[in-house]
Parts: C-alpha cells; structure tokens; sequence
C-alpha cells in the first residue's frame, strides 16, 4: 500500500490551511510561482516512482530473502528497533547527500526553493530514490521484513510533511527529541552557520549525537547559495548535473575529474581555484527569483497546472490496473504540461510553438488510447478551449500595462 499517494489529499487540505492563515495573517508564507514549481516536482517524483519503486524494493526483498542473518519475529519490539533503525539510516542518507557531491546533485531539488511551506514538502528530487535506497540494505541484512521496512519508511518521510512550515515557531520540550519546524528551518537556510545542519528525519537526536545540530537564531535565508532562477522542473533536476559535467570537462587529471563527484558541494581542483566556501548573506542585496508575468496568464497557468496535477494522481491511483503504455505516455504528456507552467511564469518564447504541439499531442494521445468516449471528448474539449486561450493571449492587443508577450 502507498500510504503517500494515499496522504496526497490530505497533504493538500493542510497546504490550504497554510494557505489561508497566510492570506489572514498578511504573512505572505506563498508565491503562485513557488508553489506551481514545488508542487510540480512532486508531481513529477510521484509519476518517476511509479516505475522505479518496484525495481528499487527488488534490492532489498531480494538480500532480505537469500542473505538475512537473522530471522526476526513481527512484534511490536521488532516495529519500534526497525523505526529507530530506518530513521538512522536516513539520518546518514541525508548527511552524506550533503557531503558528496554525486547525491547533493539529485537532493539539491529539495533545496532550491527561496520559500518555506508546506509545498517545499512536495518539492522532491525525481531521481535520489535511485541512491538512496543503498542506505537502507543494512536492515535486510539483519533481517527485517520488507513491507514492515516500506511502511515505517513511507511514515519516516510522512513525519516529514508537517515540519515544512514557518507557523509553527517551538514545541518547547519535544524540541530536544524530535526534528521540528524549528530544527527542519535551519536545515533549509542558505546562511553559512546553517548550511549541513540538522539532518534528522523523525528523531533530532542523531544530530546531536554526531555533531551536526544546530539551534534557530538568526533569521533564515532559504534556498541553495547558487539560486536556481528557474521554474523549469526538468532542469532543476539536472541542472547541478550539468555544472558537475561542466567542472570535470575543464579538469585534465582523471584524479580531479572522479573528485568533483565524490569530494563535498564547494569542492574544485586546485586550478580552479580549490574549495568555496559560501559566503555571508547581505540582507540589503538579498533578492528571490520572482520574474514578472501578466497576471492574465494566472487563470491558464492554473488551468494547465489543474490538469496536470489531476493526470497525475489518476495515474498514481490506477497504474497497478492500467498497461505500461498509456501509464508511460500518460507521464510523459503530464511532464510537458508541467514544463508549460514554468515556461508561462518565465514568459520563455519558445513556449508558443511548444504550446501548441503540447496541446496537438495531448488529443492525439487520448483519442488513440482506448479510454471512454465521454473522457475523450471532455478532455479534447478542455484542450480546444486551451489552445483558443492560449492564442488569445498571445494576440491581444497590448496596452499600457502589458508586459512581453510569451
């Protein structure tokens, strides 16, 4: 059972919540598009599990099945030391992918966000999964069963959820045990005493234990010390591939070029200027992304984002019922209108041809897969009446106000 596909509504039902103790409270916790781009790479990380959850749980049914050392019984001891040991090995999964930089280039997306809310709880890299997983293997080798391992996991990163806000300030005594907003903020400033802190899942002792705990004090400056200045989701995910690549390509010694993927964010060889520390946050020159768009695109914005985000939790609630190909395909059109969302809130030109043949593609998809003919024509109605608004506003006449067009 996918207890975080299960927990997307509620997920949902508290960021409204949030959402409107902003709005009430003038705290001004959200951005539009902040959020379309946090929630987007969620989408996007839900829609790559699906096909890689299975192949990532092989590993471990299959240690757990040919090399357990032990064969443990199902009590509820046995649930409490697994609990322990899966938030253990999280808590040195998440310090090591602040420490080497081959896991930081796919945990970075986590971390790109200039915000803090509930939303940057969703904002999940497409491919760490693919790493972490490794972290975990110990526990079936000392024989833990794998679904009880899946389910303490899935309510480790459930735990996780709420800690992602800016109104919840202390839990007083609690802070000393479990990882709280207070803690999870720091561990999300970009100001150099905060930076690799506070890598706790569930439980804050760990980092007390190992040296990396760090209290709240001064006011957190959140996101990466590089900002991403993107909405695009496919290039948040590779973006510190590409600067990795670019570094190793400029490094003539094979010895620099395997430690630009292995030594720490900040690392360079030395004729590159060795390592770079990150530097002090000017208050007075500190911006956030936030580009300028027409506020007449917000309404197709969310209408594409609504689509979207409806695609995708169909898929993630009817995959195991539906064949590979429609889900695949499926994922990949929910990608593109998830790439459309940010390119509409960056205003990029390239969006208005790629528009278009998204659109094209998407009546194409449903009309050549064997879905009810009341979905098909609902849909290739919705993506008509898209296509129409999509050519209005790229031809209205412009006034005073308006900005570049897309």
């Amino acid at each position: 059972m996918n207890y975080i596909t299960l927990s997307v509504p509620v997920f949902f039902i508290l960021i409204g919540v949030e959402l409107a103790y902003s709005f009430y409270k003038k705290l001004n916790y959200y951005r539009l598009n902040d959020a379309i781009a946090n929630l987007s790479q969620g989408i996007g990380q839900q829609l790559i599990d699906v096909f890689m959850k299975t192949i990532l749980f092989f590993g471990y049914k299959y240690i757990f099945e040919n090399w357990r050392m032990l064969d443990l019984p199902k009590s509820i001891w046995i649930w409490i030391i697994l609990f322990i040991g899966v938030d253990f090995c999280y808590y040195w999964f998440h310090r090591m992918s602040h420490q080497i930089n081959l896991l930081w280039a796919a945990h970075i997306v986590h971390h790109q966000s200039e915000e803090y809310n509930l939303t940057v709880a969703l904002r999940q890299s497409w491919f760490q999964s693919w790493f972490s997983w490794v972290f975990y293997l110990p526990l079936a080798f000392l024989g833990f069963d794998p679904l009880i391992f899946i389910t303490l996991s899935s309510f480790n990163t459930l735990y996780q959820f709420w800690i992602h806000t800016r109104a919840i300030k202390s839990l007083g005594p609690l802070e000393c045990i479990l990882n709280t907003p207070s803690h999870h903020r720091v561990h999300h400033g970009s100001n150099p005493k905060y930076i690799d802190k506070n890598h706790a899942g569930t439980l804050i002792i760990w980092d007390r234990m190992f040296g990396t705990f760090q209290k709240e004090e001064e006011e957190v400056y959140y996101g990466i010390t590089t900002p991403l200045a993107s909405w695009n989701p496919v290039w948040a995910n590779v973006h510190y591939w590409d600067e990795l690549l670019r570094t190793a390509r400029k490094s003539p010694r094979w010895r620099d070029k395997v430690n630009v993927f292995l030594k720490a964010p900040g690392w360079f060889p030395e004729h590159l200027g060795g390592f770079q520390k990150p530097k002090e946050i000017d208050a007075q020159d500190y911006d956030k992304y936030n580009p300028e768009f027409h506020q007449r695109l917000s309404g197709y914005v969310l209408l594409q984002f609504v689509i979207g985000i409806t695609g995708g939790s169909a898929i993630l609630f009817l995959h195991k019922t539906l064949p590979v190909l429609p889900t695949t395909i499926g994922s990949v059109f929910i990608v593109l209108t998830l790439l459309t969302c940010g390119a509409l809130l960056e205003q990029k030109k390239w969006l208005r041809h790629f528009e278009y043949s998204r659109l094209a593609l998407g009546i194409a998809i449903v009309l050549s897969l064997e879905f009810p003919i009341g979905y098909q024509v609902i849909f290739t109605g919705i993506q008509i009446i898209s296509a129409v608004w999509f050519y209005n506003l790229n031809n209205a006449k412009p006034n005073a106000e308006e900005i570049p067009e897309v």
